[in-house]
């Protein structure tokens, strides 16, 4: 086999969290002895394990990974970068997609890099507003731009299965530095990030 991806868990975290779980479901009202729920602890340590893995990565070093020099100063955007997250409030998951832009100062990097980025920082407990300033200001730190620009755009189940019960609500956070304060490259950047060239 040429390639083949593994998974790697730290045993005294995933031991402690499927007793967590366990005692949860039975505090619950459920039994954690019945055959659909045996493994379900299990299943659950691995999976927020996975979906806060975020902790254990580091944003610029993966920017930094993939920096050249590049004597450009046009703007660079990846839009409609698809992130799933989970609220630190109730821990219930918001997903959407977020769209970055900056003008290279010098250096550039690797276009999938940004959308590791955009992992590193969702992957983790947050809060949309945050996690919008985190991405701006680790492509800020590590390439020196002349100006980023982040928007998110999502959904919260926080929202939709709880409290208010809104399902057709959409969120949107942003972020600018640099160039991107100035009204007409803030206003070009938007234009492009929702696809109306006229």
């Amino acid at each position: 086999m040429a390639y083949k991806k593994t998974e790697q868990y730290e045993e005294k975290v995933t031991s402690g969290l499927i007793e967590s779980y366990r005692s949860a479901l039975d505090l619950l009202g459920e039994d954690p002895e019945r055959e659909g729920l045996l493994k379900t602890p299990e299943r659950v340590a691995k999976a927020m394990q996975y979906m806060t893995q975020g902790y254990q990565m580091d944003a610029k070093a993966i920017l930094e990974s993939a920096k050249f020099h590049e004597e450009v100063s046009e703007m660079v955007i990846v839009k409609d970068i698809e992130l799933y997250s989970m609220c630190e409030h109730h821990m219930l998951p918001f997903f959407g997609k977020a769209h970055i832009a900056y003008i290279p100062n010098g250096w550039i990097t690797g276009l999938s890099k940004l959308a590791r980025v955009v992992d590193v920082y969702s992957r983790r407990l947050q809060v949309q507003e945050r996690l919008t300033t985190q991405i701006l200001e680790a492509i800020k730190e590590s390439l020196n731009p002349m100006g980023v620009a982040v928007v998110v755009e999502a959904q919260h189940l926080c929202m939709m299965m709880r409290g208010v019960q809104k399902q057709n609500s959409v969120t949107t956070t942003s972020a600018f530095s640099g160039e991107f304060q100035k009204e007409a490259t803030r206003s070009e950047f938007l234009k492009l990030i929702s696809g109306k060239f006229n």
